[in-house]
């Protein structure tokens, strides 16, 4: 096993570039980039690094030149040997050969395309603009990376004892919770936490850990890389980027209106099993729902990602009751923010009423809250988010108002069109 603090204590650059595979991403990513590649194609999208965390002043913590320095690594990967076998011939959610041979030729010869970097005040400007396969494919790269100069930045002024009792106490916390969690019965729990976790180090260790302490109950992780590594299921379906570029090309509000229904007609076609389940948040839970053609109805589960989860699950079991579904056959995942205590507490309330899984994100790979001075290394909110399609400004409004985005004469528009009212808001934690 890596001794991580003596690995900090020492860092070398090329033993330890931050991103060292293009299949150090989330798997949803790769299962969304096949079906752009099969549907859109020829879309031209642009992204945006967005730091909902103002307080966190990246531009001061993390070097300009060395933040080039990894991002233009990055640039030079191409997928391996080895990566290309196993994802070609592994097996994906009980499919063999998931990813088309067309697909694949084209993610073996992919570079990633340039980007555009500024400094804007306190804070970094980040976009990336070009064909929607080849941009979409930033996004978790430039998070990890900002994510790990941040945790870098504060570990650089840290002794050798002192990064050894941090990584100590970090472990020692996240043990605990495992323990914890080791008392729910038919838990189902995966890795979400490649976007914004501490290292990818940290990552990896952490993953080990799960293994360790959960045994069956840990279903796998989203980390491509480290699945292959680890010999672990690889996890994941699709996100909100999918109907905020479909919507943001509809020519009409009868288009907009339909355009969350036309990605998940494509991902019928493509899909089935446990890879069919709706992210019904993009433009409000309760309004895609009512809206939602039956044959929706017969997908296996739903994913709850903001508001209230609790509230989201309610709503999911009454829609499925009332399309003539049974709840308990239906999945349920939850990868909103989640924690030890919540975890337990919404398991309780629906095992039994719907099949359970969770997603651990930040909280599993990035918690180190209360572990260094004025708590410097606790983790924020930051997203990497498609804001134009083909010239065009996308939209989210999500169930909880605070991940809101876009302009907004067309949030007023989106809203009117999906027919969102008030909505409570949450605290974003992470």
């Amino acid at each position: 096993m890596v001794d991580i603090a003596t690995r900090v204590y020492n860092h070398k650059w090329k033993i330890d570039p931050i991103v060292r595979s293009l299949i150090d991403t989330d798997f949803y990513k790769l299962l969304m980039c096949q079906s752009v590649f099969r549907n859109r194609p020829d879309t031209t999208v642009t992204f945006s690094l967005i730091n909902r965390t103002t307080r966190i002043p990246l531009a001061h913590l993390i070097d300009e030149g060395e933040l080039r320095e990894q991002l233009d690594h990055i640039r030079t990967l191409r997928l391996t040997r080895g990566e290309s076998t196993w994802l070609r011939g592994n097996m994906f959610y009980g499919k063999r050969q998931m990813f088309t041979p067309e697909f694949m030729e084209w993610f073996e010869a992919l570079r990633l395309p340039p980007y555009h970097l500024e400094r804007v005040g306190d804070q970094y400007e980040l976009t990336f603009e070009g064909p929607w396969p080849e941009v979409m494919m930033w996004e978790i790269p430039a998070l990890a990376v900002l994510m790990e100069l941040r945790s870098r930045a504060v570990l650089r002024h840290m002794g050798r004892f002192e990064l050894q009792v941090l990584y100590a106490r970090a472990m020692t916390k996240l043990w605990e919770k495992i323990e914890r969690l080791q008392s729910t019965q038919d838990l189902r729990i995966a890795d979400f936490g490649t976007r914004r976790r501490h290292s990818f180090l940290w990552q990896d260790w952490c993953v080990q850990a799960m293994q360790e302490g959960l045994g069956r109950a840990f279903a796998g992780t989203s980390n491509c890389l480290i699945a292959k590594n680890r010999d672990l299921e690889a996890i994941g379906t699709n996100a909100h980027e999918l109907p905020m570029v479909y919507a943001a090309l509809a020519e009409t509000d009868e288009g907009l209106a339909r355009a969350p229904y036309d990605v998940l007609s494509d991902w019928h076609e493509e899909h089935s099993g446990n890879l069919r389940i709706i992210l019904p948040d993009t433009y409000g839970t309760e309004g895609f729902l009512k809206r939602a053609p039956d044959w929706l109805a017969g997908w296996t589960g739903i994913r709850i990602d903001s508001g209230d989860p609790a509230k989201g699950a309610e709503t999911a079991i009454r829609w499925w009751q009332s399309r003539g579904e049974d709840p308990r056959e239906k999945l349920v995942i939850f990868s909103d923010g989640l924690d030890v205590d919540r975890i337990a507490e919404l398991h309780a309330q629906f095992s039994g009423r719907v099949r359970v899984s969770f997603g651990w994100g930040t909280l599993l790979t990035n918690d180190f809250r209360g572990l260094v001075a004025d708590d410097a290394l606790a983790p924020f909110s930051l997203v990497c988010k498609a804001i134009a399609a083909n010239g065009r400004p996308t939209v989210k409004l999500s169930d909880n108002p605070e991940k809101a985005m876009g302009p907004e004469a067309e949030i007023a528009r989106y809203k009117r069109v999906f027919g969102v009212g008030e909505q409570e808001r949450v605290e974003v934690v992470v």
